[in-house]
């Protein structure tokens, strides 16, 4: 005992004044370690190996303060006047008020003290003694209500709904998503994604958006090969709300745990939840470590508004049944009611980014980013890498972040695919994107977007039949996506497959989702082989069909490749004319640098320098913007200007990354490969014929990176001419006839098909 306070270890209780003190058990613990102290400095190394083992993986300094400041909560004490914990700066904590045993309450197990005596090692022997005598009480009961089935770290479980008896609406949708806050917070537990739930709905010829019920759940349990279905209930009783929760086997439908809580207030129903949350985990198996370390309670890990809360769980809902453009009001609600709500700013940040709204999701994701200390350990990496990717564009520092959430949550599937699609692709490390696809299938092998990142992995490694076995292997388990069809129809084209291209074209140009995606891809080819007014065409379709589809921010990338187009095959003043549209519509960061780099090929050298300041005063930890835009453009201007050799000192800075798809290439479909393109110009009009043209094949040898971008078929052109300056005059007239067979039905008014056909 101590002031009014009294600790019952076995029982882990702390009551003042006979009254029980809500405290969450890493608190308990710690308080617990202080009384054995009592008086003494107990140090920080000290407290991590009490509290958190060496095998276990967290940020200790964060959970050492928020075990603290929850102590102190509980104890009403206050950090700047402690009269229980004080903090001694650099080294630890002590604990200040005089210990005593309870003279009424001690425990059988523990040895008779005298109740006048109150020395410190007194009170920590008798603390030491009631806690070996608790330790084999609560291992009992605890062994004694530990099911026989609870799960194990490869099982998955299904999330089912809430049964609502309440008549109130509120807790439809929210109590489901608030036990997925709880339960995705935990590094053990992985749950069946609500994306693949909304594909098996499809597969049993269920409605998107079904509603979850017991029956439903247990057939989507067996479908996914599921260990456990969870649901719950909310009732009333008399004025209060009594919550519950249930795991069931998936195969025998046997109980594995049951939680119930009760209270007063409509207000209280998510925090009651988060209080049950954490007992419902360990009775399915996660350790007591794991859950004390992760588990922030609602209000402090999304929102304390359950309004706004409300908001964010049906834009949960619209966007794994109906897509971004559906979430988006439904998350711009939540923050409207709550502007600190990290986490729906940061999902608001990426439906922005899925529909090409990029400017928009940059300001949501910052905001987020800003806000993140308002959210549970797993949203803060989600936060943090959406961040890196979307606004500060420093790969390096994604990619550490990502490893780090790995390996914190191995059963995460979005840091395996951040790494794949994204990451590890920009920095030019196709091997390791190939692993981590691997392991997204590994985290969820129902969910299409794995088998997408792993073909397109093999793409860029020039792998073609293997991408394709990828996405056969992902139609055999009946996933379909508008994205494979594109993908289908890209590879086809890498293989030369006119068949293949046209079948795909007939079959999925009668489905919107699908339609304005391969009409763009379909431009490319077209510009790839100098049919530029169809090309332009084409990609004018797609744009107003994008529009269409909610795509906002599409059709200024639509702009951006024309303008490119028409600088690569010399008609400098659609060029010009493109670029300037397209700055026109969007100022985002990569329409600037493909419009910026269009204006250098149409050698408007002063509006492209300028373009080039702008992005490295706005982008200043851009991977990209760094070390492949600015000085691509910088060192084509150079060229024009007729300082190649600087130029080729600038482009220096791109050699580590140049040979990997920027971001541009993986939104735009333009980029890849371009510093190499730049360079290979500058040795050219240094006369420096046999550099150029290894410049050159590069590009050429890389067609899993570059694709239909027309700078693959323009680097034929551009070797034609290499080996002629080299003297190699075997090879030049093989690369020309290459590219006349290439452009034999292109634009003849488009300089550089003139100059192909004239050679």
């Amino acid at each position: 005992m101590f002031g009014p306070f009294e600790v019952r270890a076995a029982s882990g209780e702390l009551l003042k004044d006979g009254r029980r003190v809500r405290v969450q058990d890493q608190p308990f613990r710690l308080l617990v370690v202080l009384l054995e102290h009592a008086g003494q400095v107990v140090t920080r190394e000290e407290l991590q190996h009490r509290i958190w083992p060496g095998n276990t993986f967290v940020d200790f300094d964060s959970s050492l303060r928020v075990a603290v400041r929850k102590l102190r909560d509980a104890l009403g004490d206050d950090a700047e006047r402690p009269m229980f914990i004080e903090t001694i700066p650099k080294r630890g904590y002590r604990f200040l008020a005089q210990v005593s045993p309870p003279t009424s309450r001690l425990l059988v197990a523990a040895p008779p003290l005298p109740a006048a005596d109150r020395r410190r090692g007194s009170a920590a022997m008798f603390i030491a003694a009631i806690l070996a005598a608790a330790a084999g009480i609560a291992a009992f009961a605890e062994w004694g209500r530990r099911p026989a089935s609870a799960l194990g770290d490869k099982d998955t479980v299904v999330l089912g709904e809430f049964a609502n008896t309440t008549g109130d609406p509120v807790f439809d949708v929210t109590l489901r998503q608030g036990l997925i806050v709880q339960l995705e917070q935990s590094p053990f537990l992985s749950l069946v994604s609500d994306e693949r739930i909304q594909q098996t709905l499809a597969m049993m010829a269920q409605p998107a958006g079904a509603r979850l019920t017991a029956e439903i759940v247990l057939a989507i349990c067996e479908r996914t090969g599921g260990s456990a279905v969870l649901d719950g209930s909310i009732a009333r009783l008399g004025s209060e709300y009594v919550i519950g929760l249930r795991a069931r086997n998936c195969v025998t439908g046997a109980v594995i745990d049951e939680e119930q809580a009760q209270t007063a207030r409509k207000e209280d129903v998510l925090n009651a939840l988060s209080r049950i949350s954490g007992p419902f985990r360990r009775h399915l198996g996660e350790s007591v470590t794991s859950v004390e370390t992760y588990a922030e309670p609602l209000a402090e890990a999304t929102t304390a508004s359950l309004d706004a809360f409300r908001a964010y769980s049906a834009g949960k809902r619209a966007l794994s049944s109906m897509g971004s453009a559906s979430a988006i009001p439904l998350f711009r609600q939540a923050v409207e009611i709550d502007p600190g709500f990290a986490i729906a700013h940061a999902l608001l940040g990426r439906v922005y980014g899925d529909i090409g709204e990029f400017g928009l999701s940059a300001e949501s994701t910052t905001r987020a980013y800003e806000l993140k200390a308002h959210a549970s350990r797993i949203e803060q990496y989600f936060i943090s890498t959406s961040y890196d990717l979307q606004v500060s564009g420093n790969l390096e520092t994604a990619r550490q972040t990502s490893e780090s959430w790995a390996q914190i949550y191995p059963r995460a599937f979005a840091p395996h695919s951040f790494l794949a699609g994204i990451i590890l692709p920009a920095l030019g490390a196709f091997d390791r994107a190939v692993e981590e696809s691997h392991k997204t299938i590994e985290t969820d092998p129902g969910f299409w977007v794995g088998y997408y990142l792993l073909a397109f992995g093999q793409q860029y490694q020039n792998h073609f039949d293997a991408a394709e076995q990828s996405l056969d292997e992902a139609a055999r388990r009946k996933l379909d996506v508008p994205e494979f069809a594109v993908e289908r129809y890209d590879l086809a084209f890498l293989k030369n497959d006119q068949a293949a291209m046209d079948r795909i074209d007939t079959i999925s140009s009668e489905k919107p989702e699908t339609a304005y995606l391969l009409d763009y891809h379909r431009a490319f080819v077209l510009a790839y082989v100098g049919r530029l007014r169809e090309a332009a065409a084409l990609a004018e379709r797609s744009a107003a069909l994008a529009r269409q589809s909610g795509e906002q921010g599409r059709p200024a990338q639509f702009l951006t490749a024309e303008a490119l187009w028409d600088g690569f095959f010399g008609d400098t003043a659609g060029a010009r004319r493109s670029a300037s549209a397209a700055l026109a519509a969007s100022r985002e960061r990569d329409v600037e640098f493909g419009a910026a780099m269009a204006l250098a090929l149409a050698e408007d050298d002063t509006r492209a320098e300028t373009l080039a300041d702008d992005l490295a005063r706005r982008f200043p930890e851009d991977t990209d913007v760094r070390f492949r835009y600015v000085p691509a453009l910088r060192a084509l201007v150079d060229v024009n200007e007729g300082r190649a050799l600087r130029a080729l000192d600038v482009l220096q800075l791109t050699i580590p990354y140049e040979a990997a798809p920027p971001r541009s290439s993986m939104h735009g479909f333009f980029g890849a490969l371009y510093p190499v393109y730049v360079r290979g110009l500058a040795l050219l009009a240094l006369h420096r014929g046999a550099d150029a043209a290894a410049e050159f094949r590069k590009i050429v040898d890389r067609r899993g990176i570059i694709v239909s971008d027309p700078v693959g078929a323009l680097a034929r052109y551009q070797l034609g001419r290499a080996y002629a300056a080299a003297g190699d005059t075997i090879k030049a007239k093989s690369a020309v006839d290459e590219v006349r067979a290439l452009w034999k039905d292109g634009d003849r008014d488009a300089p550089i098909v003139k100059d192909a056909q004239a050679r």
